[in-house]
């Protein structure tokens, strides 16, 4: 077995990896509303999610193809790799850059902080190209179409299309009983969330995708054009859908709290505005295949559900919070990524590979154990939020053992 299929295979285990966080740490783009309101159990709206993930993960290649043309320039026209670069080289930048994007995945994971996993992983890759390529390496005008453009207008027009769509719900349902109206609006939710989850499953299992067709094209198994030609390899697709599911299923359960109780307290009406909004939006980028963030789209629903609702409060300082790391994401992949290519390159081959896998398995440990001084489950993903301490009180029914939610 040669150093190059070696690293592949790293790749594509972290790859496959980097879909599983991408899973969990974006569950609450879709199914935080249900939660919140109680359209759906905890445990069933995450399930549900995980099997339209599955699902919506074999409409459509349109991203996958994005991600391996439109982030960074390592092939030819003529199928080669660029100057600068051989296999093995290109390998360790893609790895890389995704171990920038797993780490950044966690680290806002930890903090419960809704954050792009897409920008994650195009960060990290963009800060390995850089360090292996220089400016060159990087395709900026398919950076600034593709993610950059979409990244500054998807929460703007989403959070408008949610205030009226919102506005509109309670103008029209007014008359109704409260108690009918909530019960028609939690099926509702359920309807608006799986379309969301479906969406989800289109669009973010496709940028794992590219990033293995991208690993397959620099180890020469597959070019650009052949991928336009003859679409991806089923075993890619497959692998993919199953690896989002998984991480789906698990739960991400902190960035689910601070969506579903931090930023609105959100009402059956609010909910389902939001989630249509999310889903069409996220939709019809996918068709165009524009790489758009889930969570910058979900995440601007939820506050265009709170202005639109009379009288709602919307805690625009957990907003300013998350806005903060949404600016931070592709710098802070960046560095990771370029610091990893810089460690790889300087042990040299198989070896530098190893040593920053193994740098990525520490990093990992050290966040999940400290996850669980901080635990947020299931049991306690709906307790009221406490803007001052953003602690459950120790004789809370749902976790009577739980002393602390994570700070958002």
């Amino acid at each position: 077995m040669t150093v190059e299929l070696v690293i592949l295979g790293l790749v594509v285990v972290t790859a496959l990896a980097f879909d599983f966080t991408n899973g969990f740490h974006d569950t609450g783009n879709a199914m935080a509303t249900s939660i919140a309101t109680g359209a759906l159990s905890p445990r069933t709206a995450v399930a549900l999610s995980a099997v339209l993930n599955l699902v919506g993960a074999f409409l459509s290649v349109e991203v996958a193809t994005t991600v391996t043309k439109d982030v960074l320039l390592i092939q030819t026209s003529d199928g080669g790799l660029v100057h600068g670069l051989d296999p093995t080289l290109a390998l360790v930048l893609i790895f890389s850059g995704l171990i920038g994007g797993i780490l950044w995945n966690l680290a806002t994971w930890l903090f419960g902080l809704p954050s792009s996993s897409s920008h994650a992983l195009f960060g990290g890759l963009i800060g390995a190209g850089l360090a292996s390529l220089g400016i060159a390496g990087v395709n900026w005008s398919g950076v600034v179409q593709k993610i950059l453009v979409p990244a500054a207008l998807a929460p703007f027009i989403a959070g408008c299309v949610a205030a009226v769509g919102t506005a509109l719900v309670y103008l029209i349902s007014r008359a109704a009983s409260n108690r009918h109206k909530d019960r028609g609006f939690r099926w509702g939710q359920v309807g608006t969330a799986s379309m969301v989850s479906l969406a989800h499953g289109t669009g973010d299992a496709q940028k794992t995708m590219g990033v293995i067709a991208l690993a397959l094209i620099a180890h020469g198994n597959l070019s650009v054009q052949g991928i336009e030609d003859n679409g991806l390899p089923p075993w890619i697709i497959v692998t993919c859908a199953v690896a989002i599911a998984l991480g789906t299923y698990l739960g991400g359960w902190r960035v689910i709290r601070t969506l579903g109780k931090g930023l609105v307290e959100i009402e059956p009406p609010q909910g389902m505005a939001a989630e249509a909004s999310s889903a069409a939006i996220i939709l019809t980028s996918s068709h165009f295949g524009m790489a758009l963030s889930t969570t910058h789209v979900a995440t601007g629903s939820i506050l265009g559900s709170g202005v639109g609702k009379p009288g709602a409060r919307v805690r625009w300082g957990v907003a300013g919070r998350m806005v903060v790391g949404w600016l931070l994401t592709l710098p802070a992949a960046a560095v990771v990524g370029a610091v990893c290519f810089i460690i790889a390159r300087a042990v040299g081959g198989l070896p530098g590979a190893v040593v920053i896998f193994l740098l990525l398995a520490a990093a990992s440990a050290v966040i999940f154990l400290r996850s669980r001084h901080q635990k947020v489950d299931r049991h306690n993903v709906n307790a009221e939020w406490d803007e001052n301490t953003h602690s459950v009180a120790p004789g809370d029914p749902d976790r009577a053992d739980t002393q602390e939610v994570a700070r958002s």
